[in-house]
């Protein structure tokens, strides 16, 4: 995988982006961030970020607005209408960051492991949204426990441990030999999560 640090050259955002990002605006309008009254844009516009501030050129920046419309909003027609607006890179990109498009979905672990699996042999700019994805969701949780306490975990359907193993999960398919900052900080609050996981158990011991 190639270094997310390192851009070739600074991308250009042409009219695309700015169709892009009214269109995810659009598809998200109704949707918020999992169990509190953030519109869902936040985390798109987070994600994007993370992903032009490590170097990922236009369609990855789509891609990242885009990231979570074939799983959350119209599946299959929303696909065709992502190829059809902003061709095949980035739909393959979008694709390769969804882990299910069916109604109702597959049990939870199971959608996981199969996208981890995928993981392993996507390319880097499937590779650089995904982290860029897990990298927000991590950072928003650290923030919610510190404002909310172990009462973040029950958003979750798997709980506490369940998002742990995930995150560890990510952790270990995106590790590589070259250095990747999204990784490391990934990597950092991922440990926190863990510390208070292991104080809060601490403190129901001595209860």
């Amino acid at each position: 995988m190639s270094n997310f640090s390192n851009a070739v050259a600074p991308p250009h955002l042409s009219d695309r982006f700015e169709q892009a990002l009214m269109y995810a605006s659009q598809l998200h309008r109704s949707q918020f961030r999992k169990g509190m009254q953030i519109p869902y844009i936040s985390h798109l516009l987070s994600v994007t970020a993370l992903v032009l501030e490590a170097g990922g050129d236009e369609d990855e920046a789509i891609a990242a607005l885009l990231h979570d419309a074939i799983e959350d909003q119209g599946g299959a027609a929303t696909r065709e209408a992502i190829r059809q607006q902003f061709g095949d890179r980035v739909t393959a990109i979008v694709d390769g960051c969804t882990d299910c498009d069916q109604q109702p979905k597959p049990p939870w672990y199971e959608r996981k492991r199969e996208h981890l699996a995928q993981l392993r042999q996507a390319s880097a700019s499937v590779r650089r949204v995904t982290l860029a994805d897990k990298l927000h969701n991590a950072r928003s949780t650290l923030r919610d426990w510190s404002v909310e306490g172990d009462r973040v975990w029950s958003k979750f359907k798997t709980g506490r441990e369940g998002t742990l193993w995930l995150y560890r999960s990510y952790i270990e398919v995106m590790q590589t030999e070259e250095e990747n900052w999204m990784l490391e900080e990934l990597k950092r609050v991922v440990r926190s999560l863990e510390e208070q996981r292991a104080k809060s158990e601490e403190k129901r011991e001595e209860i």
